[in-house]
């Protein structure tokens, strides 16, 4: 046991995407910054497995774009398939990633003086203009802000008092998964394969390359312990081609190789989360579904603004009280991506599973919107 003491600006509690990202760029910016997390290499995790141009732009932004690209592999086309029918071929720019590599990229790329500080949180004290973080072995961070980026861990929010409501229990399933032939045995870079009908509780398939293997996430609107579920983990091969029965056109072999990845989704948002010296960042205050592809943006949109306005502003007072750090959850761009990502990922539900006439004639009017656009702008 020790009872060390070491004095930070600010301490970032978990090193996954959201906090190691806030701790690079506060290192950057001069901030005298603690990262603690309790593992030293960060573990598998099946999450976020394909990105966006406009994600790997604000990496840049924050200035870590080349350590994520650097364990990215890119695509430039992308081809989209509704209702089994080819539609188009979009060229865009997309990646697919390992959550796992770039949050283990991002902390061996982190700044020197803010390497990372392994240990279990037991407790955060309270004391005049700052936080005490004390360590399971009895280490203590003493820090002006203390910034809880744990994701959907509860231990560490709870300590400080903050609860959370549940906003869609079971709200969605996600399913990963490597084909078991090599990226250059498929006719596509990359495939967005939406569902083949209507009714069949499943968003969309997407293939895409990681490295040389065939990567898939399938999304869908399930339950972790139904009999589809588990049937489809056990047979994934004849599951997909039950599922997307006009698949095996595009993709003749659908042998899968190795273990299938499920992942349920519950959205969760923090309750009154605005306290003395302490904010909460990325699912750790709101997390939405992966369907819409707005999770990491959301991310590091909170990563921004918190590093890039409010941690200058605070560190200019006196104290960081609770009225200040509202401020940060009332920003308006972080508000705006918030409801976005929020109202996103409950449309995208409700369009694809509910069954009342108001959604029937939604449904209906995309599907017209899209047959005429895709008429005027056929695959090529």
């Amino acid at each position: 046991m020790t009872s060390d003491m070491r004095n930070v600006d600010v301490a970032v509690i978990g090193a996954g995407l959201a906090g190691t990202c806030a701790a690079s760029v506060l290192a950057k910016a001069g901030y005298a910054t603690a990262l603690i997390d309790p593992r030293g290499v960060y573990p598998h995790d099946f999450r976020a497995e394909k990105l966006g141009q406009p994600q790997m732009d604000q990496f840049e932004r924050l200035g870590v774009g080349a350590s994520a690209a650097s364990v990215t592999t890119p695509v430039d086309e992308v081809t989209v398939v509704r209702f089994g029918t080819l539609i188009r071929r979009e060229r865009r720019r997309e990646y697919g990633i390992s959550y796992t590599n770039l949050v283990n990229r991002l902390r061996a790329d982190l700044p020197g003086g803010s390497a990372l500080t392994v240990g279990r949180i037991d407790d955060i004290l309270p004391g005049g203009d700052r936080r005490t973080v004390v360590l399971a072995d009895g280490r203590r961070i003493s820090a002006r802000l203390v910034v809880i980026a744990t994701g959907l861990g509860d231990a560490v929010r709870r300590k400080v008092g903050i609860s959370r409501t549940s906003i869609s229990p079971r709200h969605s399933l996600s399913i990963g998964f490597d084909m078991r032939a090599p990226r250059r045995d498929f006719p596509f870079q990359s495939l967005t394969y939406y569902a083949e009908s209507f009714g069949m509780a499943a968003a969309y398939l997407t293939l895409f390359p990681l490295g040389d293997t065939m990567r898939a996430n399938l999304f869908a609107y399930r339950e972790p312990g139904d009999a589809w579920t588990r049937a489809f983990a056990s047979a994934p091969s004849e599951g997909l081609a039950a599922l997307l029965p006009r698949l095996r056109r595009l993709c003749p072999d659908l042998a899968v190789a190795g273990a299938v990845e499920v992942r349920p989704i519950d959205l969760v948002r923090a309750e009154d989360p605005a306290r003395d010296g302490v904010v909460l960042i990325g699912d750790a205050y709101l997390n939405t579904c992966p369907i819409p592809g707005t999770g990491i943006g959301k991310v590091l949109v909170d990563v921004e603004r918190l590093c890039r306005v409010y941690v200058p502003r605070w560190m200019d007072l006196p104290n960081i009280d609770r009225a200040a750090t509202a401020d940060f959850y009332a920003d308006p761009v972080k508000a705006a991506s918030d409801a976005e990502s929020l109202r996103a990922s409950v449309y995208a539900r409700a369009i694809g599973t509910a069954t009342g006439l108001p959604w029937k004639a939604r449904r209906m009017r995309n599907y017209v919107g899209r047959h005429v656009i895709d008429a005027l702008c056929p695959a090529r």
